[in-house]
């Protein structure tokens, strides 16, 4: 009786650890599902009744775009939790949740490829092999920067399947960089301002959203090390630290990011025309659904640092997380939106 009441704990706690991964994953995948929509069918709704109009394979090019921002946040937050974590005083030695960096890597090279062969069509969607110019790419400023990422992408691969993935960094550095120039061409006026703007706001916005999922991830490893009794420490005590320790360089992010967010948008529509311009125009109509998902984000964040100071449970701090990673995954993806859409005019 004794010697086979554990035996039998034990296969159910195994069924059920196993339903529990199938519903996690099936909600994964709807949530990308409806990831995806949103720049499908976003610009039909944002350009709707603006009398603007969008380049072709707007969508496309959204989608694109989101993919590339996604893949860049997820091995930044990896390289940047994974720092937090290594000075947490008594967490649990066990190996560190699967990195997810070279998936990212490949989704980030297919992005930026396909990106890339829009601008060696001049701005079009490829029908044919024949409509790419891959030799132009190298004559112009906007094909040189999409080679850079495409390129940065795949030595960001390497680098993640190397002994040393911190040296991930130098590539995905090239990425941001890469995009806040993209964002700002060379014409426009105090370009370097924009650019510099751009690369602060992309910086912190993947060292939030991917370093949180990444802190989440390893904080369930550390759990599930504290539950088997494996590894030296309390998991929840170093698992409240490691919370502590991101919410508070994420209060310094979000100052960042709406600092930097505000003045881009005021550069691109001034103070007297944003009120008409966030609902008259599809770039102002995307961008304020960006704001208040921020706004959101910023909610929970509040609701997980309350949560944090509770000595009863602070881990409880991790459920109003987990949506707020839900959120950013919006916010990602509705900036991927917005770089595709027709940019403001300047009344």
């Amino acid at each position: 009786m004794t010697l086979t009441r554990p035996t039998a704990d034990a296969a159910d706690a195994g069924a059920a650890a196993r339903r529990q991964a199938t519903r996690r994953a099936l909600a994964l995948l709807a949530l990308v599902a409806v990831a995806a929509l949103i720049p499908l069918l976003g610009p039909r709704t944002a350009l709707t009744g603006t009398g603007e109009a969008a380049a072709p394979g707007v969508a496309g090019i959204a989608l694109l775009r989101a993919v590339l921002f996604a893949a860049l946040c997820v091995p930044v937050g990896e390289l940047f939790a994974a720092r937090l974590a290594r000075r947490v005083p008594g967490a649990p030695r066990v190996d560190a949740p699967r990195s997810w960096a070279a998936y990212a890597a490949v989704a980030g090279f297919v992005a930026a490829l396909g990106l890339a062969s829009v601008v060696a069509t001049g701005n079009l969607l490829p029908r044919h092999l024949a409509d790419l110019d891959l030799g132009g790419l190298y004559a112009s400023r906007d094909g040189r920067l999409a080679l850079l990422e495409v390129n940065a992408f795949a030595v960001a691969w390497f680098c993640a399947r190397s002994r040393r993935p911190g040296t991930q960094v130098w590539p995905l550095a090239a990425v941001a960089l890469a995009e806040a120039l993209r964002a700002h061409p060379a014409a426009e006026h105090t370009a370097p301002t924009g650019s510099g703007l751009t690369l602060v706001h992309v910086t912190c916005a993947a060292l939030w959203a991917g370093g949180l999922l990444h802190v989440l991830r390893l904080l369930r490893s550390w759990r599930a090390a504290e539950s088997a009794d494996v590894g030296a420490g309390d998991g929840s005590p170093a698992g409240a630290a490691l919370l502590g320790r991101y919410a508070r360089v994420a209060a310094v992010l979000f100052a960042a990011i709406t600092a930097t967010g505000v003045w881009s948008s005021l550069r691109r529509m001034p103070a007297g025309t944003v009120m008409d311009q966030l609902t008259t125009t599809a770039y102002g109509r995307t961008l304020l659904a960006k704001v208040l998902l921020v706004a959101a984000v910023a909610v929970l964040a509040l609701c997980a640092r309350l949560r944090l100071r509770s000595a009863r449970d602070p881990l409880g701090a991790c459920s109003p997380a987990r949506a707020e990673v839900v959120v950013l995954g919006a916010v990602v993806v509705v900036s991927g939106l917005l770089t595709a859409l027709p940019l403001p005019i300047r009344w």
